[in-house]
């Protein structure tokens, strides 16, 4: 038995002319709001309402950045803008080994410290922290 795979099915389907259906509606939408300020406002008062609200009508209708519809980035942007912006860094607790707890546990030999005077201090100091730089 042969069963048909649906292809292309990110793709939205035409249905009004070259439009779809989403595209109809926000170039409906727009061409509304635009006529209701035509009607409303004087034409000297109403035209900077009635170009933005054009222009958006446009951006929704035919812009898509990296194949994604505009609407995708005027969504993002609008919550990024009413989200607050407060980033608090949480530390992550790192899960330990069950071998590195055994080996750790393990008690070692104590010896006894020898005195080290300033300078060899800071040289051994020094040292560590060049071998330090070249593991990295």
């Amino acid at each position: 038995m042969r069963f048909q795979v649906p292809q292309f099915i990110d793709i939205e389907d035409k249905i009004f002319g070259p439009f779809t259906f989403h595209q109809f509606a926000y170039l409906l939408g727009g061409a509304g709001i635009v006529f209701v300020l035509y009607k409303l406002l004087p034409l000297w008062i109403g035209i900077f309402l009635i170009l933005p609200m054009a222009g958006l009508t446009i951006c929704l209708v035919f812009v898509k950045i990296n194949n994604k519809p505009f609407i995708y980035y005027l969504q993002a942007a609008f919550s990024y803008f009413i989200s607050s912006k407060l980033y608090v860094w949480k530390q992550r607790l790192v899960k330990k080994d069950f071998k590195q707890e055994e080996v750790a546990q393990v008690p070692t030999a104590v010896s006894k410290i020898p005195m080290v005077s300033e300078n060899r201090l800071k040289d051994l100091s020094w040292s560590l922290d060049v071998q330090d730089r070249k593991d990295m």
